[in-house]
């Protein structure tokens, strides 16, 4: 183990506070392995050892990633979310190799999903573009958070109006995906593309609400205005 490894759990058991480890398991479904640190003290942790790790080269940081993902921790995992995109400038295609491997083996709950794809799989996507096409083969995936991280990684490049025909490709794919983690994710990202293409994403709803889940329908028309929220909320099947 490399020795700041051991001195990142020290000083998160350090700031372990009970009343947010009683309050964890609220905020999921499925079983978290957490210290019970609140979000403030794992962010000062994460920064206080990103000036000490930024020296080293990328091939070592992503190693000590691996480590702390290893752990099990939803704490440890957020770490790896702050210190990869401070690397966005240093990424190169084959990188999705390892993003793929993090994805499939140590994403375990919408959490760590959300927190690493919204970044760093977003930040190399905007670089790589080209690595669309392999969010969509997540989409094809047994396992649900690959699926809902093709989904989650399009997220801001979405909200700043990109990518508007692959949110829609993504969407179609999940569009009945029995995972409540899915479905909320891809509703989520036909939100974001709201922001900047609202019009082409009240049609998509309107031409698809009669399959598409209702938790998917109200995330994607959160933002828009009451008026379009009825009129995409009303079952007016013929």
């Amino acid at each position: 183990m490399d020795p700041i490894i051991s001195t990142i759990r020290e000083e998160l058991k350090g700031v372990i506070d009970e009343k947010t480890l009683s309050s964890y398991q609220r905020f999921f479904k499925e079983k978290v392995n957490a210290y019970g640190c609140k979000t403030a003290e794992v962010s000062k942790i994460a920064k206080k050892h990103w000036k000490k790790v930024s020296t080293r080269s990328k091939p070592e940081i992503f190693s000590l990633c691996e480590e702390l993902y290893q752990s099990g921790y939803i704490e440890e995992a957020f770490i790896v979310s702050s210190w990869v995109p401070h690397l966005r400038d240093q990424f190169e295609p084959e990188d999705i190799h390892t993003f793929r491997y993090w994805v499939e083996h140590y994403i375990t709950n919408w959490a760590t999903c959300d927190s690493f794809c919204n970044h760093s799989m977003g930040d190399f996507i905007e670089k790589y573009p080209e690595f669309i096409h392999e969010l969509k083969n997540w989409t094809k995936s047994d396992n649900r958070w690959m699926r809902r991280a093709a989904a989650v990684s399009l997220i801001i490049p979405a909200k700043r109006g990109r990518y508007l025909n692959d949110v829609l490709e993504i969407a179609d794919a999940l569009l009945t995906d029995e995972d409540d983690m899915v479905r909320k994710g891809y509703g989520w990202l036909l939100k974001e593309a709201s922001r900047e293409h609202e019009d082409a994403i009240f049609e998509y709803v309107q031409a698809h609400k009669r399959e598409m889940p209702r938790t998917s329908l109200r995330y994607a028309i959160e933002r828009m205005p009451k008026e379009r929220r009825a009129q995409a909320m009303k079952k007016d099947w013929k």
